[in-house]
């Protein structure tokens, strides 16, 4: 039996997430597979890839044949390289954090002074009341900080006396 590495599909018409599979070559792009061994969502930011290194070496060893796009993840994961024993290097950089949008959109408010809509005047309120909150957050703690300190000037005399 000829299998294969290859992507099975899932999602909605716009967002595609795959699964890394071991199939038959002769089966459905959907069919039942043999082994999931990855999944990689290309629609995130960024996209994920998650590929068992243990078992695409297996599978890989056994003689099962990977797609291009299969071929093209594994060089990014590092384990085609491993298989093909070449040293080059993977090509995979860790994967940057995702951005906080909603920190952005405030830090934009901020410098754009105008609010032509709600929704942007909801934004711009909720981030004023967040920097109003930080502040006196920050106030507290010096007074929590200014208050041993007053104690302790006011217990001084005490003793002298």
């Amino acid at each position: 039996m000829a299998t294969k590495i290859r992507l099975k599909r899932f999602g909605k018409i716009r967002s595609p997430h795959y699964r890394i599979v071991i199939m038959d070559s002769r089966a459905h792009r959907d069919g039942q597979a043999i082994e999931e061994i990855g999944l990689y969502h290309p629609k995130n930011d960024p996209s994920v890839i998650k590929v068992d290194s243990e078992r695409a070496q297996y599978w890989l060893s056994v003689g099962a044949q990977p797609t291009e796009a299969v071929v093209a993840i594994l060089k990014r994961t590092g384990d085609w390289q491993k298989f093909t024993g070449d040293t080059s290097p993977s090509g995979i950089d860790p994967q940057p954090e995702p951005r906080d949008r909603e920190a952005e959109f405030a830090k934009a408010l901020a410098e754009d002074g105008d609010a032509t809509s709600p929704a942007i005047s909801k934004a711009k309120a909720k981030a004023e009341e967040k920097a109003a909150d930080e502040a006196k957050a920050a106030e507290a703690a010096k007074a929590a900080e200014a208050a041993p300190a007053e104690a302790e000037a006011t217990e001084a005399p005490a003793d002298e006396a």
